[in-house]
């Protein structure tokens, strides 16, 4: 009975020991798969904006098998400070820039060299596939004409006489459109008449929308984003905008002429309430005095 109970206890440790490396292997398996969702939603959220994996330009380059062209010491620089690596002459860096119409890749404040190795894997695991999830913008965009009932609607909701679903600030509170208005609109952000060219027409446009990637943008509209139909309707104004007559020069004369104006007609009011009292007190002085 000693000899046949024996392998039993010898077992249990064993058995023990298989459950707990089964229990680490599970655990192994949670951590990889939620590490690589986190990955994907940061590029979804920063870097989908202005690249694509295997559908071709935004406003950046196609990232499909980008780690194919540069070393990977190089991409992770780029990633966290293109300017600096533009700057430092780097004649690749500047051809990237001029193929994006000078548009420069921000400074991501929460862009780790770890984040960017990940992001680098994610990249190189997606070129592999037939079709990468991140193949295409979240926002279909049609072929077709505007219509004027489209660019007005865009155009209200740039002013933000139309209010954006989620509660995201006007575009007018931060940046001008030639013509949008008598005073030209805010000087936070850049005029962004020929944003649509700068940002290589409609599927650039739309995908910047989609997620603003700018330090100043981000924390606005990252709890506010934009409707789909809303970036369409924006596209649609802010495509017409960049045939925009009015130079920008004399939205600001505008403004300037508009303050001059309302403070003539401030001193003119005041004199206006004030005249008879003013009088009336200078006469008794008079009176007073010649008496």
């Amino acid at each position: 009975m000693a000899a046949w109970h024996r392998p039993a206890k010898v077992d249990r440790p064993g058995r023990l020991l298989v459950g707990l490396l089964a229990s680490l292997g599970w655990v192994g398996m949670g951590v990889a798969p939620a590490a690589a969702q986190e990955t994907a939603d940061y590029f979804k959220r920063t870097c989908a904006n202005c690249h694509t994996i295997g559908g071709g330009r935004l406003v950046g380059p196609d990232l499909k098998n980008v780690h194919e062209r540069k070393e990977r010491e190089w991409l992770v620089r780029f990633m966290l400070n293109a300017k600096a690596v533009i700057d430092s002459g780097d004649s690749y860096a500047q051809q990237l820039f001029q193929d994006s119409r000078n548009v420069l890749m921000p400074v991501t404040p929460d862009l780790t060299a770890e984040r960017a190795e990940s992001i680098l894997k994610l990249i190189e695991a997606e070129s592999k596939l037939e079709r990468s999830q991140f193949a295409s913008g979240a926002t279909q965009i049609p072929d077709r004409p505007f219509t004027e009932d489209e660019i007005e609607q865009g155009r209200q909701l740039f002013i933000g006489r139309t209010p954006f679903g989620q509660g995201g600030a006007a575009c007018l509170s931060c940046h001008a459109v030639q013509g949008v208005s008598i005073l030209g609109g805010g000087m936070l952000g850049p005029d962004l008449t020929l944003v649509f060219n700068k940002l290589q027409g409609r599927k650039g446009l739309a995908a910047w929308l989609s997620s603003p990637p700018t330090p100043t943008m981000q924390p606005v509209f990252r709890n506010h984003p934009l409707a789909n139909e809303e970036i369409v309707l924006l596209v649609a104004y802010l495509e017409q905008a960049k045939e925009g007559r009015e130079e920008l020069s004399v939205a600001r004369l505008n403004f300037f002429l508009l303050g001059l104006t309302g403070t003539a007609g401030g001193f003119v009011l005041f004199d206006y309430l004030w005249k008879r009292r003013l009088r009336t007190v200078r006469r008794e002085l008079v009176h007073g005095t010649a008496e």
